[in-house]
């Protein structure tokens, strides 16, 4: 009775030392199950160009920084790698008024060049994404807390859009500032002489970071930053010289075209010739722009072409296979 009863709790005591190596064998065994999730976003998005200038990044990401919303689909294809297709609605703006008027002695060019415009962006991308935390031991388990990167290639399209001046007009209608769309106008003779006008569609290279923390076994929430490459100078109507006045279509054109010697801002329609008169200490600044060679620079030969930033928050819902987040430890 005694050696069956010790053979007995032996064979038990070894059954409980080896069912974890067991279930860890059984846990390495079971293969990822891929899965499917989707999510809306809502967040920001800033503008870098010739009216917002890469070197100052900081205050070009702030100064002017204007809302976006996101939907996405995205399929986890292994423990760390998954793909993305998304659209993205975003609204960039930028004003050379807002963002030299405190600081004339380097904005000096742009504050009298008074360009701005607004641009309704609609991108369509396709990323791939790397999850710096993989989704747990076991592969049916996901990660509770990763950091991630995304690169992927959008198509955008968009079509800018400025403020006509004050007055600007004969009819009551044309005398009230209104927003009209800038491509059609040639503002930099685009459409004349065999200058072909910008495309509305662009390409952009998309590059991100973001963290993703899963509340429970169907939702979950993302924070992104993703900067976007394009392909041109003209998300803001920017991105040549000044062409000559009369080759341009009709005077709304050339109204939209040069603006420099408009006595107020373009945009808000705040003043500015108390500040020409400071800065050129005279009384009549406007003739100072026009005979002053260094004001003749309508768009910049830069490094970059346009961009544009957004900062989304997001909320995902996992469709099927349900798969559960590993307790927290």
């Amino acid at each position: 009775m005694k050696n069956n009863l010790l053979i007995t709790s032996l064979m038990a005591v070894a059954g409980l030392a080896l069912q974890p190596a067991d279930g860890q064998a059984q846990s390495r065994r079971t293969p990822f199950v891929p899965y499917s999730e989707v999510g809306l976003g809502l967040g920001t998005s800033s503008y870098y160009g010739e009216l917002a200038g890469y070197r100052k990044p900081i205050k070009s990401t702030f100064l002017m920084m204007r809302w976006s919303a996101a939907a996405m689909y995205t399929r986890h294809f292994t423990p760390r790698l998954a793909a993305r297709a998304s659209f993205t609605w975003a609204r960039i703006a930028g004003d050379d008024y807002t963002y030299n008027r405190k600081d004339l002695n380097s904005g000096i060019v742009q504050y009298v060049r008074n360009l701005h415009f607004r641009n309704d962006l609609k991108e369509f991308a396709l990323s791939g994404i790397y999850q710096f935390v993989p989704d747990g031991r076991n592969p049916n388990y996901r990660a509770k807390l990763t950091p991630y990167i995304t690169v992927g290639i959008a198509a955008v399209a968009h079509s800018p859009e400025a403020r006509t001046p004050v007055g600007f007009g004969t009819s009551p209608e044309d005398t009230q500032q209104r927003w009209v769309k800038l491509q059609s106008l040639g503002t930099e003779g685009q459409g004349q002489n065999g200058v072909k006008p910008y495309s509305l569609m662009t390409l952009a290279i998309p590059v991100g970071f973001g963290v993703r923390y899963r509340l429970n076994d169907r939702f979950g929430f993302a924070g992104e930053i993703s900067y976007r490459f394009t392909s041109t100078d003209y998300l803001d109507d920017v991105g040549g010289a000044y062409p000559d006045p009369t080759i341009l279509k009709d005077d709304l054109a050339r109204a939209m075209s040069d603006r420099r010697l408009e006595p107020t801002a373009a945009r808000k329609g705040g003043d500015r010739v108390a500040d020409l008169q400071k800065y050129f200490n005279t009384s009549d600044p406007l003739s100072t722009i026009t005979s002053d060679p260094n004001f003749t620079t309508r768009g910049a030969d830069g490094v970059f072409n346009d961009g544009y930033m957004t900062i989304n928050f997001q909320v995902h819902y996992v469709l099927t296979p349900r798969i559960k987040c590993p307790p927290i430890r």
